[in-house]
């Protein structure tokens, strides 16, 4: 039966104890590898911690070790291990993609309150990135159905941040028009008819905003937004809307995967290792809020830590949503192609 943590500090007594272990504990490889199989926009999260974990590692058990990433859509990622990527860890954009995981009989039941916070040692919101100056002078919502203005948002039946985007603009709508359907719906419509390219992943959408310039506004994870100025302070600016949705991405071993391969105490370790106060620093230096709200706070500087947050809960949890709005004939395919 898996560990359940229900705190932060239960996680990290769990690693103390392990690390306590290890004069007893014998691990006759010199070297161990696994893979995380992750979503779009963490490439430049995961190289660091990855680098953080590897020391650790070494110096609990002795064993040099080695991390494949693999990045991509978070839905497509999650078709892609269902359907035999083998992956001893998954670090995706949000639950659902997990459960379908889960679905396909790979990761056990209750694998969400196997780590704290509801297995998301991060979260992150929904942005607008915009050019220098914003010459369009976009502010909310409601600036991205105007008739001159291109939209950039990946697709939302292979994106998990565009079905985060495409939440956030709906509780926008939702507070907006006081929850008449009719016109949420046609809100949500008339913005994606401003949608100029449909990517496949978030980090698509990024290139085609920033590279190819295309488009007046990127609906952007926060953290891909950060980086974008980070990179080209002199091109860019972020726009906080008024209403946005706490985005949770979850994390999960891939039960059947480390079974197999005798890799579960490292998997475990590799993602429990995400709560530790130094994996929270990463986290925060890569634009990602901690989930431990002391060190959050330490980066109340860089985040709007008093922005207007909707949760998937107002959706009726991750099923709900995506059967209603992102399923096979659901109300996003009735919006874009009605």
């Amino acid at each position: 039966m898996k560990r359940r943590w229900k705190s932060a500090v239960a996680a990290l007594a769990a690693i103390a104890t392990i690390g306590s272990l290890t004069g007893v504990t014998t691990y006759a490889a010199d070297s161990v590898s696994i893979t995380n199989v992750s979503y779009d926009p963490t490439r430049e999260l995961y190289e660091q911690y990855n680098k953080s974990f590897q020391e650790h590692w070494k110096e609990k058990t002795g064993q040099d070790m080695e991390i494949t990433q693999s990045h991509g859509g978070s839905g497509k990622q999650a078709l892609e291990v269902a359907n035999g990527l083998e992956a001893d860890v998954v670090t995706l954009a949000l639950e659902y993609d997990v459960d379908a995981i889960q679905d396909a009989g790979l990761i056990d039941d209750g694998w969400v309150d196997e780590f704290p916070e509801d297995s998301a040692p991060y979260t992150s919101t929904i942005v607008f990135l915009v050019r220098k100056g914003n010459p369009k002078n976009i502010k909310d919502w409601d600036d991205l159905v105007k008739k001159d203005v291109g939209v950039i948002t990946p697709n939302p039946k292979t994106s998990g941040g565009a079905r985060w985007n495409y939440l956030a603009a709906w509780a926008y709508a939702k507070d907006k028009y006081n929850g008449d359907e009719d016109k949420i719906k046609k809100f949500i419509g008339d913005l994606y008819k401003n949608v100029l390219v449909l990517d496949t992943g978030a980090r698509g959408a990024t290139t085609s905003f920033v590279e190819n310039g295309q488009g007046d506004v990127l609906i952007a994870w926060e953290n891909e937004a950060y980086l974008s100025v980070k990179d080209y302070p002199d091109d860019y600016e972020i726009v906080t809307p008024s209403i946005s949705i706490l985005a949770q991405p979850s994390v999960a071993v891939v039960d059947k995967v480390v079974d197999k391969r005798g890799t579960r105490d490292v998997a475990e370790e590799y993602l429990n290792y995400l709560y530790s106060d130094e994996a929270q620093r990463i986290a925060g230096d890569n634009y990602y809020r901690p989930s431990n709200q002391d060190i959050l706070k330490e980066y109340s500087d860089v985040f709007d830590l008093d922005i207007n947050l909707v949760t998937i809960d107002d959706f009726g949890g991750w099923k709900k949503a995506q059967e209603t709005h992102f399923s096979d004939g659901g109300i996003f395919d009735q919006i874009y192609e009605g």
